[in-house]
């Protein structure tokens, strides 16, 4: 298993010298600004001095913080802040007068009423991008509403389209809200950075989880407008394609995509089942769509009968797109994996490194997520307060410094 080392230099740092400010918890807004900070920003996250990030206390944990926490900050300084102190509130203010980025994804109507809202930082400074990351929007009748992925998925009808067809729905494994999220985010800051070097002004950009939530399920609203029907669940199935499912071996599963009547061919000669395309029930993708319980029932039985390794191989000569149901170890264990340098050394933990290259080069993580206010001191200095300073508002309860090491 290959793991990228944690002290490869960086050639690709596009956002070198750009300063964000990132006032946000949970998974959206801190993987928005990991993005960033793995394109070479300097992020500081602004936390708590009590607990700081709410995901640092999740289970599970490594070496006393939450794996979120850990896999959604790398590449940040920590500034342990409280902002409900007056200090500590002038403190952050003075911190984005020299920002270029401000993200944050505080409760609705949190930010303005504590005198962080869009108005009052871009009045201070002009060329602030002011992201904010929203749970339901800004403005409708759930604007002021809270809200996680769990609750986005549900609202917004992925859990209704995520399942077994004679089950409950389920929410998907992997946080695809929060993620996506995250994503438009950075790609929101990024055009508003691009737009400020012809204008020199910032803009406020505003995403929010139902919004992604919603726009994650596009052909299933523009199926529903055309047809009227509601969509269901189909688990591992696709229901305009067949088959387009995984099927079980005889030591696990695998996933095949036969999208067409070439490939379907090609799958039923790998089978041994050469007289499958000539029965006028599965001659076109839509009689097989029409007949999928019979199709499928006759292509379960033939992949039961041997391994899933074998399958896969047999596929991949005849050109049929497939692959194997794998855990998460077995995907860590891959060659493909390590062919591709996704896993990160970070120090004191390994994670996922950024899933994008840069002339054949990875784009890394810079550095490890930080220790609870390891970088208030340093942060605080580069705003212009003195040790002093720094001193009186750690007393006054304003600020947190260091907790353990900076990593």
């Amino acid at each position: 298993m290959y793991v990228q080392p944690y002290d490869r230099r960086m050639s690709f740092l596009p956002l070198e010298g750009f300063r964000v400010l990132d006032v946000t918890s949970s998974l959206a807004g801190p993987y928005c600004t990991e993005i960033l900070a793995a394109l070479g920003a300097e992020v500081v996250k602004v936390e708590r001095p009590d607990a700081g990030d709410e995901t640092r206390q999740w289970w599970p944990s490594w070496h006393g913080d939450g794996v979120m926490f850990l896999c959604a900050n790398a590449g940040k300084r920590s500034l342990a802040l409280d902002l409900t102190h007056p200090d500590g509130l002038e403190a952050l203010l003075r911190l984005a007068d020299r920002a270029d980025v401000f993200v944050q994804s505080l409760r609705p109507g949190v930010a303005e009423r504590r005198g962080l809202g869009p108005d009052v930082l871009r009045a201070r400074n002009r060329r602030l991008v002011y992201c904010s990351i929203g749970s339901y929007g800004n403005r409708g009748p759930l604007r002021e509403r809270p809200g996680y992925d769990p609750l986005m998925q549900a609202f917004a009808g992925i859990v209704s389209v995520t399942g077994e067809p004679d089950r409950p729905g389920v929410r998907t494994g992997a946080s695809l809200v929060d993620q996506g999220t995250g994503l438009w985010a950075a790609l929101g800051v990024l055009a508003a950075l691009r737009e400020r070097d012809a204008t020199g002004r910032g803009r406020v950009v505003e995403v929010s989880l139902y919004e992604t939530a919603v726009g994650l399920l596009p052909y299933h609203l523009t199926g529903y407008f055309a047809t009227g029907e509601v969509p269901g669940r189909h688990g591992t199935a696709y229901p305009a394609i067949v088959p387009y499912q995984t099927f079980a071996a005889a030591d696990g599963e695998l996933m095949v995509a036969a999208a067409n009547d070439r490939l379907f061919a090609a799958l039923c000669a790998a089978l041994d089942l050469p007289e499958l395309p000539l029965d006028e029930r599965f001659a076109t993708n839509q009689t097989r769509v029409a007949h999928r319980e019979e199709l499928v029932s006759l292509l379960a039985a033939r992949f039961a009968a041997e391994s899933r390794a074998a399958w896969v191989e047999r596929l991949g000569e005849a050109g049929v797109p497939a692959a194997p149901v794998q855990d998460v170890g077995e995907v860590a264990r891959h060659e493909q994996t390590a062919a591709l340098g996704l896993l990160q050394d970070l120090g004191p933990y390994t994670t996922v490194a950024p899933p994008i290259s840069v002339d054949g080069e990875r784009v890394l993580h810079r550095r490890p997520a930080p220790a609870l206010g390891a970088h208030t001191a340093e942060v605080l200095a580069e705003a212009g307060y003195t040790e002093e300073e720094v001193a009186a508002l750690s007393a006054a309860g304003a600020v947190r410094l260091g907790n353990g090491p900076a990593r």
